[in-house]
């Protein structure tokens, strides 16, 4: 069989389903803007493309979206059309269609089956918008309209989806009723023979200092530090986390960038914000127990995992990050918000805590109750690794499951693209 991957930062999701693919025997090419010169990767042929043209300056700001993705969809159609008449045809398609890439591509081969990573459907309603009243939508009424006009990338290609597959079913719940008897939950898994817990971890931090199991470790993780994953939320709770646990180092991982939502004020960082507002009330010494390390090698990430005595995870109703499973096969204590992404792997007192994301003092008092909860914090972590193991583990549960989704999608009857 011939498929074809489109991922604008392959491999993305398919870093295991592509190679996996090819291991079977299957031709997989992979269309990306992320490479400049062809290259082979794991068995998967990568060819680039470049993205060209920009956004309309003075275009209506509910428009703009879509026009950013017309431009990538038109660039990765080009590179199909050259691809197609080098001959080949694939006989499946799999892309993350989030950045429009894949919007062209049964016009340029009908007879393809399409399969989607179904990440999100952009919901205009509470809790989706206006879940933090602390950042109102900036537009007002308008807010919502602007995000309904943000499915026209969907819109347009449930029209010409096969089937989709979505890592979780809060995810998978976003889109309209028209979609569902198309999509597949499965998650992208956890390496559950990787991600272990490790008595003798070392987590080297800030001035030379190594952390150890032997330390009261803290985690956070983001991948960028930002408000929809409740950055400011623990911020705030910090002075009080280090007045009452003297001996706490805090270790927190993210960029300065934005993934999600609002971007902060020109030339600020959402990171930088936050540190500025409790500052004044953190002293010197204490202050030199909190530990941001940027964005590290998954190694550093893998020991972070394995000395946390308690990993603290907040995220408005969104995408379920990867992190917190990876920390719940580490077998971390976790303490984390109760919205409705957490909650479908979350299990209050079995596999972890859960704590209203405002709840900033709630946050601070459950977090020492674990810390002072040795016994629990051991039942917890090694409830979350069985759980993760049964359930989301890479190799027996996850890959199988896409292996399977790709073989079902390979049999449909393909759907032409529409006037």
């Amino acid at each position: 069989m011939k498929i074809l991957c489109i991922h604008q930062n392959f491999p993305g999701q398919y870093k295991h389903l592509a190679p996996a693919l090819a291991r079977l025997g299957h031709q997989v090419v992979a269309l990306t803007p992320k490479v400049e010169k062809p290259t082979t990767w794991n068995g998967v042929q990568v060819i680039p493309y470049r993205i060209n043209g920009r956004s309309t300056q003075g275009i209506h700001p509910w428009v703009l979206d879509f026009e950013t993705k017309v431009l990538r969809g038109s660039c990765c159609y080009r590179a199909a059309l050259a691809l197609r008449d080098r001959g080949f045809e694939p006989d499946v398609i799999l892309a993350h269609h989030g950045w429009g890439e894949s919007l062209f591509l049964k016009d340029v081969w009908p007879k393809a089956r399409l399969g989607l990573y179904c990440e999100l459907y952009h919901l205009s309603t509470y809790p989706m918008l206006d879940f933090d009243p602390e950042f109102p939508a900036k537009t007002g009424e308008g807010e919502a309209l602007r995000i309904r006009l943000k499915n026209l990338n969907n819109r347009l290609h449930e029209e010409v989806m096969d089937a989709g597959i979505s890592p979780t079913r809060f995810q998978a719940a976003t889109f309209p009723e028209k979609y569902q008897d198309r999509l597949t939950v499965a998650h992208d898994g956890v390496a559950t023979d990787v991600i272990v817990p490790n008595p003798d971890a070392r987590l080297e931090v800030t001035d030379g200092r190594v952390l150890t199991r032997d330390d009261e470790v803290v985690t956070f993780i983001n991948r960028n530090l930002e408000p929809y994953r409740g950055y400011h939320i623990f911020m705030r709770a910090l002075p009080d986390i280090l007045r009452r646990r003297p001996n706490a180092q805090i270790v927190l991982l993210g960029g300065d960038e934005v993934s999600y939502g609002a971007r902060p004020p020109e030339g600020q960082s959402w990171k930088q914000i936050y540190i500025d507002e409790v500052r004044g009330r953190i002293s010197d010494a204490d202050w030199a127990r909190v530990h941001f390390l940027g964005r590290v090698p998954y190694a550093r990430f893998l020991a972070m995992m394995q000395v946390s005595r308690v990993h603290v995870y907040l995220t408005y109703p969104f995408v379920l990050s990867w992190s917190l499973l990876e920390a719940m096969s580490a077998e971390c204590a976790i303490l984390a918000s109760d919205t409705a992404p957490v909650k479908e792997v979350l299990e209050e007192d079995v596999t972890g805590r859960m704590v209203d994301f405002f709840d900033r003092d709630g946050l601070v008092e459950r977090l020492c109750d674990l810390l002072d909860d040795a016994p629990a914090r051991a039942r917890l972590g090694r409830a979350a690794r069985d759980f993760v193991k049964c359930s989301y583990d890479l190799e027996t549960v996850c890959l199988p499951q896409h292996l399977a989704w790709v073989d079902r999608l390979a049999k449909a009857e393909p759907r032409p693209p529409q006037d």
